[in-house]
């Protein structure tokens, strides 16, 4: 019913300059693990094994991650070091991957549009690198998977931001359903924070339909000049449907260096040094 999910990774991650020069961000390592490599577990966990990659200039290596390295294996066959291969392995044997390419820094409603190619006409996943969430009984795609086959609409994730953040994401505001899911009504991208219709902030994971694709054609650039996917989304909610689900589970914003670090001391302490 749904099966795919896509990955745009293209940006550049100046933020993290001069690591990202030459190499993807979504490669900087939480630990001992790539931050892609996390979202590609939460994908495959949810059930969505046809992975997509919206690439850019410099990101062979996120290709090359997720395929066979035959020289490296070669060498370590038999060792003790084997065992490091195994999740990667895993994740190789149980997945699909695909790749097409964002030739320019549109946003990222133009980045999701170019993976219309990989996804077709189907529901799908979207999936931000850059935010982290962990979540030992169930990852959030997975609880947002089970959310979709109940209402078979777009599936924004949300948590509650400090006032003085509001102006760093897209916020919503709609009607309450039940506990933790709200109906879409109202949807800003990164508003001041003294016109946020509500804390509710969008984080990155999305279920959409397929009609996303029409509705991201006739939008036209928005804050900063690029196609927001936050607007077509508002399109869709006063259109159709789109719900906000307050997820389950810990968020990093991975996409800067505090964060990052908080997720790499998180990871350590909680997950790597347990093990």
């Amino acid at each position: 019913m749904i099966n795919k999910c896509l990955f745009p990774v293209a940006g550049y991650g100046t933020r993290f300059l001069p690591a990202t020069k030459s190499m993807p961000k979504e490669m900087l390592p939480i630990v001992n693990k790539p931050l892609v490599q996390y979202g590609v577990e939460e994908a495959i966990e949810a059930g969505l094994k046809e992975i997509g990659f919206v690439t850019g200039r410099g990101k062979r290596a996120i290709e090359d991650h997720f395929d066979t390295n035959y020289e490296l294996e070669h060498q370590i066959q038999g060792t003790g070091k084997e065992k490091y291969l195994t999740g990667i392995r895993e994740i190789i044997d149980t997945g699909s991957f695909s790749f097409t390419r964002q030739r320019e820094m549109k946003g990222l409603g133009n980045a999701i549009l170019v993976g219309e190619r990989i996804v077709g006409d189907e529901p799908f996943g979207v999936i931000l690198a850059d935010d982290l969430c962990l979540e030992q009984s169930e990852g959030v795609m997975a609880q947002m998977v089970k959310l979709y086959k109940q209402f078979r609409c777009s599936i924004v994730a949300v948590e509650e931001v400090p006032e003085d953040q509001i102006e760093k994401f897209g916020v919503v505001d709609g009607e309450s359903i039940k506990e933790g899911l709200i109906r879409v009504t109202n949807m800003v991208e990164k508003p001041p924070r003294n016109e946020a219709p509500s804390n509710l902030a969008i984080i990155g994971r999305y279920i959409l339909t397929p009609d996303i694709f029409d509705i991201i054609r006739d939008t036209p650039p928005g804050k900063n000049g690029e196609v927001q996917i936050t607007d077509a989304l508002l399109t869709q909610a006063h259109d159709g449907c789109v719900m906000a689900y307050k997820f389950r589970g810990r968020r990093f914003d991975c996409g800067s260096v505090e964060g990052f670090v908080k997720a790499s001391n998180y990871v350590f302490e909680n997950i790597y040094a347990a093990k």
